[in-house]
């Protein structure tokens, strides 16, 4: 048991893929570095490839799926933002895909780039940011400020600690589903590497990382709607 601990732990740490210097400065590329540039390497020659040669009668199968997707996110956001926020679409439907690509390479062997906090702390401060965006084009910078006073003054101090909490929640809850999922697979992996781990790959690589895209976006939208309103 120690010496799976120990192996599983190894898997735990982004691993550094090469360094340089900068003005005396150490900087350490790591897997997860790497592997979310190969990740927005396909995922941009996929939409260049889907998206030539569009047709309006008798799609083919490709674009059916295009268009169902796209469809998908379409309801999705317009449920929670409604037409309003229509200019917000395509940065949480980037987000949407990018998430839900990074979180299913574990299927395929790769180390999902999500496992590494810093991904996921970077993609909340990013949510966070265009929440508060959001909420200032909305109520202008009068109105954002008066939102902190909202409902009744003396919740000020809690809605001021909501702006640390909301991109911690957001990055503590994909980090940990993540992480979570990641560090079962290679349990199982040590203990029984034929059978057993496939079902629950199809599960925790696929099912649950599509799941934990779809939570990401949807309390990031959802903290929109509330900022606007």
């Amino acid at each position: 048991m120690e010496h799976l601990g120990e192996e599983v732990s190894s898997h735990l740490a982004p691993a550094t893929v090469f360094s340089f210097q900068i003005g005396g400065y150490t900087v350490n590329i790591t897997n997860s570095i790497v592997n979310t540039w190969i990740l927005i390497v396909i995922v941009g020659v996929a939409c260049f490839l889907l998206t030539r040669n569009l047709k309006v009668e008798k799609p083919k199968g490709p674009q059916i799926v295009l268009e169902a997707i796209i469809g998908f996110a379409n309801n999705l956001f317009r449920s929670t933002l409604g037409p309003e926020g229509k200019g917000y679409y395509p940065y949480l439907a980037s987000v949407l895909i990018f998430l839900a690509v990074s979180n299913t390479i574990g299927f395929f062997g790769l180390t999902p780039p999500t496992k590494d906090i810093n991904v996921t702390a970077g993609l909340a401060i990013m949510s966070i940011i265009l929440i508060q965006i959001s909420g200032i084009r909305k109520k202008g910078v009068g109105g954002w400020l008066h939102s902190f006073l909202e409902p009744i003054v003396i919740v000020t101090p809690i809605n001021i600690m909501e702006l640390g909490i909301k991109p911690l929640s957001l990055c503590m809850r994909l980090f940990g589903n993540v992480l979570g999922a990641f560090i079962i697979m290679e349990l199982l992996k040590a203990v029984c590497a034929l059978i057993i781990p496939v079902p629950f790959s199809l599960y925790f690589d696929i099912f649950d990382g599509l799941i934990q895209a779809y939570v990401f976006v949807f309390l990031t939208s959802l903290f929109m709607n509330e900022a606007m309103e």
